[in-house]
């Protein structure tokens, strides 16, 4: 996977950021590339046509894989969190239409979830409706953020469907809209910081209809249906923000290395010197705790406290890592003539997408605070005497 992604995919880049029919054919002939070296959807499970490494091995791999933004497009696993969505709640007919084609690479998901009007972090505040009429759903809903919508084949919206219930986490439900039916409207590409032509868009449904069969999973499960999209997804990233900040510190010792200035090489400056070590201190950091992270998810299938710090740390590690990458090589940072500026714009969006920081901060604390025994560093044997001690000192 090194040799593919900084040999093959590394040196595209140039030509895929050019969009048009030279980056379609380039981006075809690298995936053709990565299918016939058995790279392709290797953490998507082996039942449904991928790897099937466990999350941990798939952490080492999608590291690699991060060192490019081009990386998970040409190796297939762009489309990992939503073929673990399909593959566990969606009805056989679902995965013969949408599963198994998405993980083969031939058509590409999309998901309506974040909607302008409401806030974004709390799903909960969902306002589009989905009801049934007779054998069918009708669906209003106006959604942005809908990453890949303009050429995706279906978007699983997630829509509220029981009004009348008290519990706002079983008011939702999602349901599979072929990208194609009528009502169904692209309204625009939403242009952001980082974001390559036709990625995120906001879209509007207009009583558009689809067959009762399109619901996916039970009704009022969207909530749950998405923290299992949403939950590895944010190790998910962490892991290719690993790759994006080891190919940036590599960037910045080479910098330091080869340019002199007041007298001798930058690397012998000590505030350069303090760039490297700190850098380097962050992204092991970074890098044992989404293994960690990886290994807990494989046991319980859901480590809530250790994706959660991972998500806001590793965010950070990558912005703080670009930046003094950029400081290192000056104005030529800034520039185009580098990845550094794009990596920067991106590593800003790290700290909102699946979450803002601050969620996740609060998310760490209150389970800690309600109980210490969940510190993620503990052993299980650990974290069985610590919740035993904590029941006896209450007494």
């Amino acid at each position: 996977m090194r040799s593919f992604i900084d040999d093959e995919v590394i040196p595209a880049e140039r030509t895929l950021d050019t969009g048009g029919e030279p980056a379609a054919a380039a981006m075809g002939r690298l995936r053709a590339t990565a299918k016939e070296r058995g790279l392709w959807a290797l953490g998507h499970p082996a039942e449904i046509g991928g790897g099937g490494l466990p999350f941990y091995e798939f952490a080492l791999v999608n590291e690699i894989i991060g060192r490019s933004k081009y990386g998970q497009v040409a190796v297939g696993t762009l489309t990992m969190q939503d073929a673990i969505m399909l593959h566990r709640f969606g009805s056989e007919q679902q995965k013969q239409r949408w599963l198994l084609p998405l993980v083969r690479g031939e058509i590409t998901p999309s998901v309506g979830m974040t909607e302008p009007e409401v806030a974004g972090s709390d799903p909960t505040l969902i306002q589009a409706t989905a009801r049934l009429d007779g054998d069918t759903w009708v669906i209003d809903a106006h959604k942005w953020f809908t990453t890949g919508a303009i050429s995706a084949a279906f978007t699983t919206v997630f829509a509220r469907t029981e009004p009348d219930t008290v519990d706002a986490h079983h008011a939702i439900s999602a349901i599979l809209v072929p990208t194609g039916t009528p009502g169904y409207e692209v309204v625009r590409v939403v242009k952001t910081m980082g974001s390559t032509s036709g990625e995120h868009c906001e879209i509007r449904l207009t009583g558009v209809r689809v067959p009762k069969e399109n619901l996916l999973g039970e009704r009022g499960e969207g909530f749950r249906i998405g923290q299992v999209r949403l939950g590895p997804g944010r190790i998910f990233h962490a892991m290719r923000w690993l790759g994006q900040a080891q190919r940036a510190f590599e960037l910045m010792v080479a910098r330091a290395n080869e340019r002199h200035v007041h007298g001798g090489p930058l690397a012998g400056k000590g505030e350069i010197q303090r760039y490297i070590a700190e850098s380097a201190a962050e992204i092991h950091a970074a890098r044992l705790m989404i293994l960690d992270a990886a290994r807990q998810y494989d046991k319980d299938g859901q480590a809530r406290v250790q994706i959660s710090i991972v998500k806001f740390w590793a965010a950070r590690m990558l912005h703080n890592v670009i930046d003094r990458a950029i400081q290192v090589h000056g104005a030529l940072g800034v520039t185009e003539d580098t990845p550094l500026e794009g990596m920067y714009r991106e590593a800003r969006y790290a700290r909102i997408y699946d979450g803002p920081d601050e969620v996740h901060r609060l998310v760490v604390a209150r389970a800690l605070l309600a109980d210490p025994s969940r510190a993620p560093w503990l052993t299980d044997a650990e974290r069985l005497a610590g919740a035993e001690w904590l029941a006896d000192a209450g007494d």
